[in-house]
């Protein structure tokens, strides 16, 4: 479940850059009840692309936004509570990772959701139903460990 987080050099401080897409998976596990989830803490990565600052706009200017943006299943944050869930946490974690004055009207999340099917890793085009399949696998060997 790619979290891909955007953001005008200088925006996160050098530490923030380095910590914000770990604090930022589990933020995503905790919001889908995975803790733990050997599968489903694996299914989760992503990237940080750091640009000029003068190449991020909002409302046609620009401006210093960071903007996180996950892509995951259609099972996925299946709710409005836990997509809110996860929006407030990514935002604090932005918050955290940021500069002194960063605006937390500046920090942006967006959800995008893919269809059953749409979503795959190594080759293997996954439906909701053999994701949760893997999901709940991955549960009953930890609890038998």
């Amino acid at each position: 479940m790619p979290i891909t987080v955007t953001t005008p050099r200088g925006e996160l401080t050098e530490v923030g850059e380095r910590t914000i897409l770990p604090a930022l998976t589990e933020a995503l596990i905790a919001a889908s009840g995975a803790t733990g989830n050997a599968f489903f803490t694996r299914i989760v990565g992503g990237t940080v692309h750091v640009l000029d600052p003068s190449a991020v706009y909002a409302g046609g200017v620009n401006r210093p936004v960071v903007m996180v943006e996950l892509k995951l299943p259609n099972i996925g944050l299946p709710d409005a509570a836990s997509r809110a869930a996860f929006i407030a946490a990514a935002t604090d974690i932005v918050d955290a990772c940021a500069v002194e004055g960063h605006d937390r009207e500046d920090t942006w999340v967006n959800i995008l959701n893919a269809p059953d099917g749409g979503w795959g890793i190594g080759g293997v085009a996954y439906t909701g139903e053999a994701l949760i399949a893997a999901v709940g696998a991955a549960a009953q060997l930890a609890d038998a460990r």
